[in-house]
């Protein structure tokens, strides 16, 4: 078939954009990709098809066009319902390649493109190779329309009677028919594995092929049944990333409405405006929740992306240790994800549970990469959140301390976790009084009385151990004792006026 001739084709209703020269190429094959390099899979004379899923910036055409005209391909086909239009850097490759670009309208799929150059083809390959390719090329045109997940690893078997499911590394079933005990024994062979696709013997024989480049320790593995063709597998699995990578796309307004409520929550918002926003993000005013917060951080040797951003890493991590049921997820201080999880089928401390297990899953397979996880008791309530996030935040850190795990509010009863219950103006009024004395001295005077109190009680009242650790004489220690005393009214050599200084010092951070 003739390049002309499918630009014939009326009800196809393609646009040239570029090779008007090249009118009498024949189209040999079709191929639908989004891949940023398809090289491995052209052999020269097919139809690309692609919906732009690949580009994120101007040089991606560049390297994508300079791959096909390599490869000897025919022409370029390329939709626009990713991108809302064709990018001029894309005309502008293929012109300078003398490669032909065709616009394919949002209306027509590429499946009827597939569908027709398949029915048309003269001398092109026959029998059963003829009807595999194109049951191939049905599933990645599929995918590339929006199928999602269940609906493509339906088509996969019954087009190819290939079986497959979708596991994350820690150990839930993202899609397909496994049974959770063998998910978690496969998420254990992934993370394991020297090098995928691998193949596993687990009452029965599956293939394990990464779904995508991301961490290991939040990547997708795809998990088919039998041994299956790496060419076969790695197609399918790129189909898989697809679906994923739109999946992404809607979760980045989930991600953001959580933010908004935390950053609100932190500044001590109106309680309606919080509530609204707590609606907002899927949890309703009434029924209880906890805030579960995690950091991930990965060495070298951990595979790819060791170096990610502690925030994002562990972004990633919570919302598949929590099967994506978490409402969305957040940052909160640097480093560190915040997600808030609706109790509707389970227990803070069921829940906490599920999290050891798993993080333990992933601390065995992955040993270079530490994940500490916080989890606060249930929470009711727009008001509760800015404690919760407190109370996470103190046993993660407790979590952290210990070399990863997960820690809850049940192991962190004590004045912090007591502060972290106390509302924000009360807090804030009360460290105030106490403090607001000793704040205005130190400006006014350039003074450190602020300074030398939390050292003096960091030092349990010893004279000396202040002085030392401030670097003055133990003489300057006793004058800012007795004028914080009279500043503040309150009596050092007093355990009571003492802890309400502490809580104070404490209340004020």
């Amino acid at each position: 078939m003739l390049l002309r001739d499918l630009l014939a084709v009326a009800e196809l209703r393609l646009g040239l954009l570029t090779g008007d020269e090249a009118l009498d190429r024949e189209i040999g094959d079709v191929l639908v990709t989004d891949l940023p390099d398809p090289s491995r899979y052209l052999t020269g004379g097919e139809l690309v098809l692609t919906g732009l899923m690949w580009r994120r910036e101007a040089a991606d055409s560049e390297r994508f066009v300079a791959a096909l005209a390599a490869a000897g391909v025919a022409a370029l086909g390329a939709g626009d319902a990713w991108l809302g239009m064709i990018p001029d850097d894309l005309v502008t490759a293929c012109r300078e390649r003398g490669l032909p670009l065709l616009r394919v309208p949002v209306e027509v799929s590429f499946g009827a493109i597939t569908e027709l150059v398949a029915r048309r083809l003269a001398g092109a390959r026959a029998g059963d190779l003829r009807g595999e390719l194109g049951r191939r090329r049905r599933i990645v045109a599929a995918v590339a329309e929006g199928a999602e997940l269940a609906e493509l690893f339906t088509l996969i078997e019954s087009e190819l009677g290939v079986v497959a499911a979708v596991i994350s590394a820690a150990g839930s079933v993202i899609a397909g028919d496994l049974p959770e005990a063998r998910a978690v024994r496969l998420a254990r062979a992934y993370l394991g594995a020297v090098r995928l696709p691998a193949v596993v013997r687990d009452d029965g024989t599956f293939t394990l092929f990464a779904v995508d480049r991301s961490h290991r320790a939040a990547g997708w593995a795809l998990v088919c049944r039998g041994e299956l063709d790496a060419e076969i597998g790695f197609e399918l699995a790129s189909c898989v990333a697809m679906a994923r990578t739109r999946t992404e796309e809607g979760r980045r307004v989930e991600r953001r409405l959580a933010e908004e409520l935390v950053e609100l929550a932190w500044a001590g918002g109106e309680p309606a405006e919080l509530s609204a926003r707590l609606r907002t993000c899927g949890i309703d005013v009434a029924e209880p929740y906890v805030v579960v917060t995690a950091t991930a951080g990965a060495g070298r040797q951990a595979g790819a992306g060791g170096g990610r951003d502690p925030a994002l890493l562990g972004g990633r991590v919570v919302e598949e240790l929590l099967d994506r049921r978490v409402v969305a997820v957040a940052r909160a201080e640097p480093g560190e994800s915040v997600a808030l999880v609706p109790l509707r089928e389970t227990t803070a401390d069921e829940l906490a549970g599920r999290l050891r297990e798993r993080t333990a899953l992933l601390a065995a397979g992955l040993p270079d990469v530490t994940v500490a996880v916080g989890v606060s008791s249930a929470l009711t309530g727009a008001h509760a959140i800015r404690g919760g996030l407190e109370e996470a935040g103190h046993a993660r850190r407790m979590a952290e301390a210990r070399g990863g795990g997960v820690a809850t509010s049940d192991e962190i009863y004590t004045h912090a976790l007591l502060l972290a219950t106390v509302p924000g103006d009360i807090r804030r009024s009360f460290a105030e009084r106490l403090l607001g004395p000793l704040i205005d001295y130190d400006r006014r005077h350039g003074a450190e009385m602020v300074r030398t109190l939390e050292v003096f009680l960091d030092c349990a009242g010893s004279w000396n151990g202040c002085a030392e650790r401030l670097h003055v004489h133990v003489n300057t220690v006793r004058y800012r004792i007795r004028r914080i005393e009279e500043l503040t009214g309150k009596d050092l050599s007093s355990m009571a006026d003492r802890i309400d200084l502490f809580l104070a010092l404490s209340a004020g951070r």
